[in-house]
């Protein structure tokens, strides 16, 4: 690990933190990563050395067992994960969704019954489910709907999920829906409440993924990622008890963009680590190699584009660490959030690009890590909000309207 990393400053806890993931990250996850992604599994290994640290309870409160920790603590913890694999720091964030979830819209019942063992031993593992295959970037258009069964006093869940993180391997899942009451077809949304979202029915519920009516789909095949455990989820007829409902009805899209709010952070500081590991890679190469007569570090192209490189990362951490410190301070950071996620996931681009150009032929191989570096970047550019969904949110708040 040779490039310098700027930021703003970190208390002596949260130093002790980075440098406690940095080593496990460098000695657990990083020499399996290569593997992994080819083998396209999950190193459940280095699940289970993160629960063994206390990691996979890093949004749960104290009370339950978990690490409570502030969001700079959790944007650095991403961020050295990232170094080392990003598709092991993408499964820790989608369960830290989860539990942060939980912990939130729970009632007591359910995160004593959730939290402490999914915070300590990383199990029952988490999942996310929000997007569908004609609703992505615009949830409200959701399909999946709830309907409620006053008979059973239960909800019965139908439709389908796309993009799962931690498909077949989580154990419950927070599943977004919209609620359906059969006796009340044709009411009026309530347009005086101003908690419920657009569509007046999306509602959030904990659903065990042993539940009859649940099914998993086949993993996809993708670009990058690939050791990342991605889905498809369909529910049918899947009745879930009424007391696992987790907002009010029409309450639960305003949840999940508050939930995803903290998780762009997350996803902004993997970005980061993922450029600072090719800036890394590629810094340690260059200085190696050796054309012209002498290392390519000495030619001023190349020193030039790291610069441009080493600039970018700085800039980027530090837009992901004010956006923390406002989460922190109790300010509104959905901007900040947005602009941290858009500026870093480019930065990833940009950087593992530039890696693999300093790599010349080499880097178009899988002998070298730039070549999975630049592969896995482009998702951050996607996943929790795409590139266009962050300049619109950005725009709206820079803008006024």
């Amino acid at each position: 690990m040779t490039g310098a990393r700027v930021g703003s400053s970190l208390t002596d806890e949260q130093e002790a933190i980075r440098d406690l993931v940095r080593e496990f990250a460098a000695e657990e996850v990083r020499p399996g990563a290569g593997e992994a992604d080819e083998a396209e599994s999950f190193p459940e290994d280095a699940w289970d050395g993160l629960a063994e640290l206390g990691l996979t309870g890093l949004t749960v409160p104290e009370a339950y067992g978990g690490f409570e920790a502030d969001e700079t603590t959790y944007a650095v913890v991403n961020e050295e994960l990232a170094y080392g694999h990003l598709a092991v720091a993408t499964a820790l964030s989608v369960h830290c969704l989860a539990t942060s979830c939980i912990a939130e819209f729970g009632s007591e019942a359910q995160r004593e019954r959730w939290l402490p063992e999914m915070a300590a031993e990383g199990r029952p593992v988490g999942m996310f489910c929000l997007s569908e295959p004609h609703a992505g970037s615009n949830p409200a258009e959701m399909s999946t709907t709830a309907e409620y069964d006053p008979e059973t006093d239960e909800y019965v869940l139908d439709g389908e999920k796309q993009w799962i993180t931690n498909g077949k391997r989580g154990g419950v899942a927070i599943v977004f829906a919209k609620a359906v009451d059969p006796g009340a077809e044709g009411a009026e949304t309530d347009d005086g409440d101003a908690d419920r979202d657009d569509t007046g029915s999306i509602t959030q519920f904990l659903v065990p993924a042993d539940t009859e009516g649940f099914e998993v789909g086949e993993k996809e095949e993708k670009l990058g990622l690939r050791a990342s455990d991605t889905t498809g989820i369909s529910f049918d007829d899947c009745r879930v008890p009424a007391e696992n409902r987790l907002t009010e009805e029409g309450e639960g899209l305003s949840a999940a963009f508050r939930t995803l709010t903290g998780g762009r952070i997350g996803i902004a500081a993997q970005a980061v680590g993922l450029a600072q590991a090719a800036f890394d890679e590629a810094e340690s190469y260059a200085a190696e190699r050796e054309q012209f007569g002498g290392p390519i570090d000495d030619i001023q192209t190349i020193r030039h584009t790291f610069a441009e490189m080493a600039t970018d990362i700085s800039a980027a951490r530090l837009l992901v660490r004010e956006a923390c410190r406002q989460a922190e301070a109790g300010e509104d950071n959905r901007v900040a959030a947005s602009q941290a996620k858009y500026r870093a996931s480019e930065t990833a681009m940009s950087v593992t690009n530039e890696a693999v150009q300093i790599h010349g032929g080499y880097g178009y191989t899988t002998e070298f890590d730039v070549e999975r570096f630049y592969r896995d970047a482009k998702i951050t550019e996607i996943y929790e909000g795409t590139t266009e969904i962050q300049k619109t949110i950005i725009a709206q708040g820079v803008l006024g309207k």
